[in-house]
């Protein structure tokens, strides 16, 4: 049974405001164009343990992250895989699209947001 309530570090909270408000190109894209008319719950910049996530399904228990090339480094990968490590403890999926996949391919990418949105309610609801 997943956690509930995920932990997370308050002290982040006003990065986490901030990064609502300077989001990427792709990130707008996705928010404006899709998730935030999102019939399921889905929150920007959130914070999880002490990590700030690009966005957050609640009732899915997923995590949609949008990679740039910053994640593509040996360092990037390194964080990125210990992070999603990290959430998955939690019973926290977690959904990586690249910004060429927004930027080239928004319908697909969607697309595998809504299928992965409502198998992860499904199964979670038993």
């Amino acid at each position: 049974m997943p956690i509930t309530n995920l932990p997370y570090d308050g002290r982040l909270n006003g990065r986490a405001f901030d990064l609502r408000h300077e989001m990427t190109p792709q990130e707008k894209r996705l928010w404006y164009a899709y998730l935030c008319t999102y019939p399921v719950k889905v929150y920007r910049q959130r914070v999880i343990e002490h990590f700030i996530v690009d966005f957050y399904c609640p009732l899915a228990r997923l995590v949609i992250e949008l990679d740039g090339s910053q994640h593509y480094t040996e360092q990037g990968k390194e964080y990125d895989e210990q992070r999603t490590a990290i959430l998955e403890q939690y019973g926290v999926q977690v959904l990586r699209f690249t910004n060429l996949d927004v930027d080239r391919h928004l319908d697909a990418v969607c697309a595998q947001i809504d299928s992965t949105i409502e198998r992860r309610v499904a199964e979670l609801r038993g």
